[in-house]
């Protein structure tokens, strides 16, 4: 039979099971900033703590959803595999037909992604590459004709930074000339820009984005930030005299056909005067073309004329061998 234990070894256990006031401390709430202790006021006084300990700092959630038409052609494909790289926070998704319908479907794949902006590549004639780049589900929205195309594969460039590290943005001053340009500033900061804490991304600045103007098209490049790791070489903190940028890749230009008030459509915010379309070039390049062969017959048919309205003299030697 078992023995009963006595009353002096279960009052020992009693005690030695610990008080809820000598429980370890709550673990503090994590917030944008950082761990945050319940208990610290270290906030400043205009801005106002949540009673239910949640940060009132803004907390930057922007998810990009990135995809592609049907019948894309594979060098426009590398080249959105490059941004996804270069991007932690967007998400990629199936081919969607590029129909009339097309802006109502990727509302709603935006929609079911839990994402808040779109990048659509759109191929036609397997040779023209538009981009769309819109704020869901209220917009505004841009539509881009991309060319200068080169992608990481085609460069084979020296530079290499680390994937998913988050990036410098970098925009030349004539972004602030026009109200349009400060748009597509906002835009593209918006889109291109990783969020901080961001699940997928390294807190590590190693790379720089470069949007620039130049001729009214904005030029993209993607710089590595190489800095000196000798102990000889050693930078001192905030020292920028020995960094050097190495280009990484990938290389592209956007030109700006139209911006829309909503998202993939709506009304028509700024359109560009300069734009060309690229049939419109190709029509005249053909036009070219055929306006030499047409010269050609022209002068076959005038020279014909000639020799018709000016014949030759008999010659008295042409039969002379002719026996």
């Amino acid at each position: 039979m078992v023995k009963k234990r006595k009353r002096s070894n279960v009052s020992e256990v009693v005690a030695a099971v610990p008080k809820k006031d000598d429980a370890a401390p709550e673990r503090p709430v994590r917030t944008l900033l950082g761990w945050k202790d319940k208990n610290e006021n270290n906030v400043d006084d205009d801005v106002e703590v949540i009673d239910n300990g949640v940060s009132p700092f803004f907390r930057n959630k922007e998810k990009v959803l990135v995809t592609c038409s049907r019948r894309i052609v594979y060098r426009y494909r590398h080249l959105m595999l490059n941004i996804v790289s270069l991007l932690p926070h967007c998400k990629k998704d199936n081919k969607v037909e590029s129909k009339e319908t097309k802006g109502a479907t990727l509302n709603e794949l935006v929609e079911l992604k839990n994402c808040s902006s779109c990048l659509f590549f759109e191929c036609r004639k397997a040779k023209d590459l538009y981009l769309w780049m819109a704020k869901c589900p209220n917009g505004p929205s841009v539509k881009f004709l991309v060319s200068a195309v080169h992608t990481m594969e085609e460069l084979k460039l020296t530079g290499n930074h680390l994937k998913g590290s988050r990036p410098l943005l970098t925009f030349s001053s004539n972004f602030e000339k026009d109200a349009h340009w400060k748009l597509l500033k906002e835009m593209l900061l918006q889109i291109f820009e990783t969020p901080k804490d961001h699940r997928k991304a390294k807190p590590f600045h190693d790379h720089v984005f470069v949007f620039s103007i130049v001729d009214d098209h904005i030029w993209f490049r993607n710089y590595q930030i190489s800095v000196p790791h000798n102990e000889s070489d050693k930078l001192p903190r905030g020292g920028l005299d020995k960094m050097t940028l190495i280009e990484v890749g990938p290389r592209f230009c956007l030109n700006p056909i139209k911006i829309f008030g909503g998202s993939f459509g709506g009304p028509t915010l700024y359109e560009n005067p300069f734009y060309v379309s690229p049939n419109q070039i190709r029509a005249l390049q053909k036009k070219k073309k055929s306006g030499k062969f047409a010269k050609k017959v022209k002068a076959k048919t005038r020279r014909k004329m000639h020799e018709m309205s000016n014949p030759l003299e008999p010659d008295e030697f042409a039969d002379m061998w002719k026996y």
